[in-house]
């Protein structure tokens, strides 16, 4: 909510760079705060269920756009199930 894509316009250009795992909206700054400045006031859309816990955990693209709490960079290695 408010974040850089509710700021992007027909026309404007985006540069994605794979390798560095990064989008870029190509707008000034200025342009950027200036429409930032008309954004209506959002309140929150989810009070509970998914929509709740996708606004609070989905990580952003450049971080695999995947919930948090699945991150495997901590903890134990989990094994596969044994399958009989």
């Amino acid at each position: 909510m408010g974040g850089p894509l509710a700021l992007v316009r027909t026309g404007d250009i985006i540069t994605v760079d794979i390798p560095a795992r990064r989008i870029t909206l190509e707008v000034s700054d200025e342009e950027l705060e200036m429409r930032r400045a008309l954004l209506p006031e959002r309140k929150p859309r989810f009070e509970r269920g998914y929509g709740w816990m996708f606004t609070k955990h989905i990580r952003q693209a450049h971080e695999g756009c995947d919930f948090d709490f699945l991150e495997t960079s901590h903890g134990a290695p989990v094994a596969e199930p044994d399958i009989f």
